[in-house]
């Protein structure tokens, strides 16, 4: 095991080797301060003991075309079907499944180049990426001394419209007689896909092959497998190169510039939004963003009214005048996820800030890109000049610069920071006292012992409940008033209006406090679990607490992500069937998330409280809190007692698996998070007596 950590080890440092020298261009000269050496003993903990690159856990989907953006062949599902073959069937490979480390024992680190088929041509920059192979102390010409095997034929470009584009590639690749499926085979690659999808499929079946490519998503990059390598042009030197441009350690550095960019602008298709939006931020002066649409054979065909000005203006300045003399670099995303702009920032010490959502950044397993680029979403930029049209609910620095930033919380919802769940400890408040209890009704009334009548009574009795709302999605007719029971609080029904699953989360103007206590019909909770419950939710205001937890785990043998409800020591969310939160949920619910996700929401009457729990993970970067609830409660609470219960349709539990999986699409990532955290009241099961307890009655339950 300890030899094959080492090879793991020495081959991960060799392929990153293998790519600087061909990627050694990229030179900055620091001013370096002695490093004093370390005492005997004492270890170094690199970038690479912590996974450097953030997984934007609130990053949204990148930018994609809508049905009119843009021409362009349509492609069938059966062509994407095959397009995605190749680039999906080795997903869950990693070192230890899909790499034969026995033939790394023998003779150490070697890698071995196919000789050139005769009649193929390779492109300069492929043949330069050989070039640094085999002029590097890793290469052997002897294949049975090979510990990784590079293809010969040129892979770098395999969008089709390519002049470079390697035809029949799959069969050729096929008929190497060292292939084995792609074991311990390392395949280079900088574009991939076409017009107008861009797809990350390079074209053929790499089986077990690892990648290093240029451009490569965190969705389809496998870790510790992969390798990100940065997207460079074809003038991309060798060996040597300028030398950076970093000639003083000055912080900050005294420069012309403060953010600058000059690009192309693609009026319509993918990559488009950002980079069209980019004039909005430019003042001519020390943020220069430059873009022209002058580019591609029809190009006037399609411009638009601010071409031409933006054209002029871009002919006004000299890039490298610019790059050099600027602090910060914007590297928005293009066609693909990487660009060139990535690189050049970095060979004139400019600092990158970039614009392109899910890209797994280049040598992400060793480089600490947190320290040296200014990481941002793609629809930071949308947001910002949102704020400046509408200046008089604009978000100001605190919000931008304090968890959970900008992009979560919504300024129609509010100007005061107060009215949030995020800010009460930097204001020195504390949320209301009470709560609000929103019980969500679809069964008739048709008996006094319904257990939503039980329910009413028992948090009525609440010290903390100020008040309670009946949300009464039955298709019968509203109760008569005297069927409520009486309480000392008031009782608030209110029908809904489309009697959809998603009107559970309208942010009701009724609803007068900070707290939400969200229950279902046939929920079984006692006065004192809700009061304790309500007592943890006030340390926690920005998290879900409450009883009933569920967790997530990704199913290998599906390659998907299931759901599940079984008595295990994590759980990663509390369903909203009894669970207090704050309102702004329900406004962040119903205004941030996209109609699409509601509308399959409506449509199933199901996993609406999934969607809640992705919503609030993705936003806190925290897991839900569970607290102390009675073992009864997996066959009672939620179970059988509606007649109306969706927790007894067959299809269920199969619908809620489908939604986990549509939702980690749309949020572009698993937001959720495990826990094993259960929070108990104080001598909770202790051998002392029971009148010293609080929350006594919760025990006997």
């Amino acid at each position: 095991m300890q030899a094959k950590k080492r090879y793991l080890t020495l081959l991960s440092a060799g392929t990153c080797l293998a790519l600087l020298l061909y990627l050694g261009g990229v030179q900055l000269r620091a001013a370096r301060a002695p490093r004093r050496a370390a005492p005997p003993g004492s270890s170094r903990h690199g970038p690479g003991a912590e996974r450097p690159w953030p997984r934007f856990p609130d990053a949204l989907r990148p930018f994609a075309p809508g049905p009119e953006g843009g021409g362009g062949a349509r492609v069938s599902p059966r062509q994407r079907r095959d397009a995605s073959a190749g680039l999906y069937r080795g997903r869950r490979c990693r070192m230890e499944s899909c790499f034969d480390f026995a033939l790394c024992q023998k003779n150490g680190f070697k890698v071995y180049v196919y000789p050139q088929q005769k009649g193929e041509k390779i492109a300069e920059s492929y043949q330069n990426v050989l070039a640094a192979i085999e002029g590097s102390r890793f290469y052997t010409s002897d294949p049975s001394q090979a510990c990784l095997f590079v293809l010969s034929l040129d892979t770098l470009d395999r969008d089709q419209l390519s002049p470079q584009y390697v035809h029949n590639l799959r069969s050729k690749v096929q008929s190497l007689h060292l292939w084995n499926n792609g074991r311990n085979h390392l395949i280079f690659n900088l574009y991939s896909g076409t017009w107008p999808d861009y797809t990350e499929d390079v074209g053929f079946d790499i089986g077990q092959a690892m990648l290093a490519k240029a451009s490569i998503s965190t969705e389809n990059f496998r870790p510790n497998f992969d390798v990100s390598i940065p997207l460079f042009s074809k003038d991309h030197p060798r060996t040597g190169g300028e030398k950076g441009f970093l000639r003083f350690n000055t912080i900050p550095p005294l420069r012309k510039y403060m953010l600058v960019f000059k690009g192309k602008r693609y009026l319509t298709g993918i990559g488009s939004d950002t980079r069209n939006a980019l004039y909005h931020v430019h003042n001519g002066e020390d943020v220069v963003l430059l873009t022209t649409c002058k580019h591609g054979k029809d190009w006037q065909k399609h411009k638009d009214s601010r071409c031409d000005r933006d054209n002029t203006e871009y002919e006004k300045y000299d890039y490298r005048e610019m790059l050099h003399n600027a602090t910060f670099c914007l590297v928005p995303r293009g066609r693909r996820l990487g660009s060139f702009r990535f690189l050049e920032a970095l060979q004139a010490a400019c600092v990158p800030v970039m614009l392109s959502n899910g890209w797994e950044l280049p040598f992400s397993e060793v480089i600490d890109w947190k320290q040296a680029a200014v990481i941002g979403d793609e629809r930071l930029l949308l947001q910002i000049i949102q704020d400046r049209i509408f200046k008089h609910i604009s978000r100001n620095s605190l919000i931008w610069n304090k968890h959970p930033g900008g992009l979560f919380v919504l300024p129609q919802y509010s100007s005061y920071l107060g009215d949030f769940p995020y800010y009460y400890a930097n204001l020195g408040l504390k949320p209301l006292p009470t709560f609000t209890a929103v019980i969500h009704a679809v069964t008739p009334l048709v008996s006094q012992s319904q257990p939503v009548l039980k329910l009413l009574v028992a948090v009525a009795k609440s010290q903390y409940c100020a008040q309670i709302i009946v949300l009464w999605n039955c298709d019968k007719p509203l109760p008569a008033k005297h069927r409520w029971p009486a309480t000392s609080v008031p009782v608030i029904v209110i029908e809904g209006e489309s009697k959809v699953m998603s009107s559970r989360f309208l942010p009701y103007d009724n609803i007068v406090t900070d707290a939400v206590l969200s229950l279902d019909e046939d929920t079984v909770l006692s006065t004192t679990e809700v009061d304790f419950a309500f007592t943890v939710w006030q340390s926690f205001p920005e998290r879900i607490v409450g009883y009933p937890a569920r967790s997530h785990f990704w199913d290998n043998t599906k390659e998907r992500w299931g759901y599940t409800s079984k008595w295990t020591n994590d759980y990663s969310m509390v369903l909203t069937g009894a669970a207090i939160y704050h309102k702004y949920y329900h406004y962040l619910y119903t205004h941030y998330l996209p109609a699409s996700l509601k509308n399959m929401v409506d449509q199933l009457a199901n996993c609406e409280d999934i969607l809640m729990n992705f919503l609030v993970s993705a936003v806190t970067k925290l897991p839900p809190i569970k607290v102390t609830q009675k073992k009864q409660y997996k066959e009672t609470m939620m179970g059988q007692t509606s007649r109306a219960s969706r927790w007894a349709d067959p299809d269920h539990f199969a619908q809620r698996q489908s939604c986990m999986n549509t939702f980690a699409s749309w949020f572009g990532y698993m937001p959720l998070i495990h826990s094993q955290m259960r929070l108990d009241p104080v001598l909770f099961k202790d051998q002392v007596s029971i009148l010293r307890k609080k929350y006594r009655d919760i025990e006997r339950l």
